[in-house]
């Protein structure tokens, strides 16, 4: 094996690594969230990116790359939410073009019961994948990262 085949080695294991972190993250999340609130992973992220802006309203597109999905998807997801009164669209009154998307008062309610479920579930998975040889640097990375300032 030449230094390159090594180096595309541990790239390809690393990467397996990350996905197999996630994998166990999302499953979990996955789970508790469905079972208490009948809610899926996308489904709360939507609502927590949307619930974040602070007065600011995002345009679908720009929903689909926060929560990374693609924006038919995404459109689909939002549409369930709207159907479920969580979230509501309207017109850019700038650009007819364009739509926007923000979370309803049910929408805020739903994800006030939701965050501590999500956000205990995250520890806890977070704490078993810490216990995992392989997974145990990557959590410790996870915990280095520092959040944007505003």
């Amino acid at each position: 094996m030449s230094l390159d085949d090594d180096a595309a080695e541990a790239r390809a294991q690393g990467w397996r690594t990350v996905a197999a972190l996630h994998a166990r993250i999302e499953d979990a999340l996955e789970r508790a969230l469905q079972r208490e609130h009948e809610l899926s992973v996308s489904e709360y992220s939507v609502l927590d990116v949307l619930s974040r802006q602070d007065g600011w309203h995002m345009r679908m597109n720009q929903l689909s790359r926060a929560v990374v999905l693609s924006q038919s998807a995404t459109t689909r997801l939002v549409t369930r939410l709207e159907k479920r009164g969580l979230l509501q669209r309207y017109l850019c009154p700038d650009d007819r073009r364009g739509i926007y998307t923000e979370v309803t008062e049910a929408g805020h309610a739903l994800l006030d019961t939701a965050r501590p479920t999500h956000d205990r579930t995250l520890g806890d998975a977070l704490a078993e994948a810490e216990q995992v040889p392989e997974l145990a640097p990557l959590v410790a990375a996870l915990g280095t990262l520092a959040l944007p300032t505003p």
